[in-house]
């Protein structure tokens, strides 16, 4: 599933794998010391020993990089997200919508502050940006056939690429971090009230 939208890992020179290690290494570090906001490509570059070009020639911004960092996580969450759905085939679609939030609920626990970082990037259009991630890109497409599959005949047909965005909306790092934070909404609590909203079956 996921790999298909993503780029796979080119073939590369020994210098060029090396680098591609210490910049890994060095922003991992560097991420679970400070958070990934605090951390700026310059200081990457710095503490990989490598120049700022050779960082921005491989990673346009700090959303690439941690896609990179994220890239095994994301493709086994993605293959648990397909065993669930093969598993569960004769569910009814609102019953594996909420599998599937339940399981990206978690999954963003574990992961926030890469996942939050692979929202970001330096672009101006930060929702337009976080749109043409492989991460929401693949999400999406599975909520949008979940969705269609939710359809009531003899009954207007809710536009469904609209709901998808909008539930990614509720999910991204901003809104599920609010939520929990200040609203003090535990991870359970979330994903019922998010299934409320947006599951139209029982």
């Amino acid at each position: 599933m996921f790999d298909s939208q993503t780029p796979q890992p080119r073939l590369e020179r020994r210098d060029a794998a090396e680098n591609r290690q210490r910049i890994l290494d060095a922003s991992l570090r560097l991420f679970e010391q400070n958070g990934v906001e605090q951390v700026s490509m310059n200081q990457i570059a710095a503490a990989a020993q490598i120049g700022p070009g050779t960082l921005y020639r491989r990673y346009k911004n700090k959303s690439e990089l941690c896609l990179d960092l994220m890239r095994e996580n994301i493709v086994l969450h993605f293959e648990n997200i397909e065993a669930y759905l093969t598993q569960n085939r004769t569910n009814s679609p609102s019953q594996r919508l909420k599998g599937v939030l339940d399981l990206f609920i978690r999954f963003r626990e574990k992961k926030s502050q890469l996942l939050k970082g692979v929202e970001e990037s330096a672009a101006t259009n930060r929702f337009k940006s976080r749109t043409q991630s492989p991460l929401y890109i693949e999400l999406h497409q599975l909520l949008v056939e979940l969705f269609d599959e939710m359809s009531v005949t003899g009954q207007p047909k809710p536009n469904s690429v609209f709901k998808a965005d909008m539930l990614l909306m509720a999910l991204s790092s901003d809104s599920y971090s609010f939520q929990r934070d200040e609203r003090g909404y535990s991870p359970e609590m979330f994903l019922e009230q998010i299934c409320l909203i947006f599951n139209s079956q029982p």
